[in-house]
């Protein structure tokens, strides 16, 4: 039982420190970071806006007549400011791509920039009070994250990025409304009765969790607007009897909340998805890639695949096994272990691509899935949560067995994608949606985003019209 026996509780001063976050006091990494993040939001929203489930959210907005001042992104539409932030942040969350904190097993970016983007429309947004209200998000998001302990939270049924970015989004919107002092928690504390996120979606292969971070940006916005009017919420509503903390954890840490608070930004702490797939496939993901760059073989002479998958992790990728070796939608094969191995072995590739209904049924995917055994490991548990280590052997039908381990897979913070990369990430998930000088305007706007003196400057970019 988490109890506050302080004047002054963890919810009040989680809210000073982001309330007061100041680019002026930022350290270039950290704005480093910030700008970095905003390239990938560009990218895999815009992409993502093509897809089925980016469409129906703004189908229903037309729907209503929910039309206003705010791009939504990747097309010629604009709605009202949380509508437009509910939009993007389902776009963003779409393709599986964005970006990932391995200790609190969550999406920051997806909640933290829709809302800051949108919150140009209602107040005025420069470039740094874009970059430093996302680093409070990020911070406020994660460490919450990280308190309730990933394997608890999702034991208890909860999609931590929609929980926890009920909290960003409301971060982010006060912050750049000004909010100060106890409207600032209350926003946090208007925002704690909008925390969801049910993982349910894993059983049918759902939409459900696209929307996660949309409608905590849209839920972050809203709890900031009516703090500013002078609706009240609990102060306590992370630390208290039936807050946050105790409601949504069996066993959470309070301590995490405030640990490093101010000395370690947490947007530093956050990697990079290169495969379009949940975070607990990259690792052996990239150790079947290895494998297959390393050695000769093809996919049909595989005759097993056992791969260390992290405990919190098998519920989401790896269990129920049958279900896992049969994906029927594109949230299916997001989702599982079996399928991932498949293409990264027969294509060399777990790209968009390779994300696709159909692929499943080919000859050679299907033959490895059925082969595929995911095992816990104590040795890769240990490690986590700061870490997301893994491991992955292939055996052959001539008796040869192959294997690859790594500690740190491809995007974490300790083995980044490279700023290089990340234009060729955003160039190559773009595309599809603007041209190639559209391309390099954004390009060169979030290179100087600090410079910017209104935001609106880069939701005109991202737009189609």
């Amino acid at each position: 039982m988490v109890r506050n026996n302080n004047e002054t509780g963890i919810t009040q001063i989680l809210a000073k420190f982001a309330s007061n976050v100041n680019y002026e006091d930022l350290p270039p990494d950290v704005v480093d970071r910030a700008k970095y993040f905003c390239l990938d939001f560009a990218g895999v929203t815009l992409n993502g806006s093509t897809t089925d489930s980016a469409k129906a959210v703004v189908k229903a907005l037309d729907d209503v007549g929910r039309s206003g001042p705010s791009t939504i992104v990747g097309t010629n539409k604009r709605a009202l400011p949380e509508y437009a932030a509910m939009a993007n942040g389902t776009a963003f969350h779409s393709i599986e791509m964005d970006d990932i904190n391995n200790e609190a097993s969550l999406h920051p970016g997806v909640v933290a920039f829709p809302t800051a983007l949108a919150m140009a429309d209602i107040a005025p947004v420069s470039g740094k009070d874009f970059i430093s209200a996302v680093v409070a998000g990020y911070d406020v998001i994660i460490r919450l994250g990280r308190a309730l302990k990933p394997k608890e939270h999702y034991g208890r049924g909860f999609h931590p990025t929609g929980t926890c970015g009920a909290f960003g989004g409301a971060a982010v919107a006060a912050r750049l409304l000004g909010l100060q002092g106890d409207d600032y928690t209350h926003a946090l504390g208007i925002a704690g009765s909008q925390a969801a996120g049910s993982m349910e979606y894993l059983a049918q292969g759902a939409w459900t969790k696209r929307l996660h971070p949309g409608w905590s940006a849209h839920s972050g916005i809203w709890a900031a607007l009516l703090a500013r009017a002078g609706y009240s919420g609990p102060t306590t509503i992370l630390e208290g009897r039936d807050g946050f903390l105790n409601a949504y954890s069996g066993d959470p840490d309070p301590s995490l909340v405030l640990k490093d608070l101010g000395e370690e930004y947490q947007v530093t702490r956050t990697g990079v998805k290169p495969h379009a797939c949940c975070r607990y496939n990259q690792g052996p993901i990239d150790c079947l890639l290895e494998i297959g760059k390393s050695n000769d073989f093809q996919a049909m002479d595989i005759e097993e695949v056992k791969i260390g998958v992290l405990s919190q992790g098998m519920r989401l990728v790896a269990e129920p096994v049958e279900a896992k070796r049969n994906p029927k939608s594109v949230v299916d094969m997001q989702f599982s272990m079996p399928f991932a191995a498949a293409v990264a072995l027969s294509y060399g590739s777990a790209s968009l691509n390779e994300y696709a209904i159909g692929i499943p049924d080919r000859p050679e995917v299907r033959h490895i899935m059925d082969r595929v055994q995911c095992v816990t490991d104590p040795k890769l548990d240990a490690q986590t949560p700061k870490l997301f280590p893994a491991w992955a052997e292939v055996r052959t039908s001539n008796g040869r067995t192959m294997r690859s381990e790594l500690t740190y897979p491809k995007g974490d913070p300790e083995n980044p994608v490279t700023w290089d990369e990340m234009r060729t990430k955003f160039n190559l998930l773009s595309a599809p949606v603007i041209s190639s000088q559209r391309q390099e305007k954004i390009i060169s706007a979030i290179d100087s985003l600090e410079q910017m003196d209104d935001v609106r400057q880069l939701a005109s970019l991202l737009s189609t019209e």
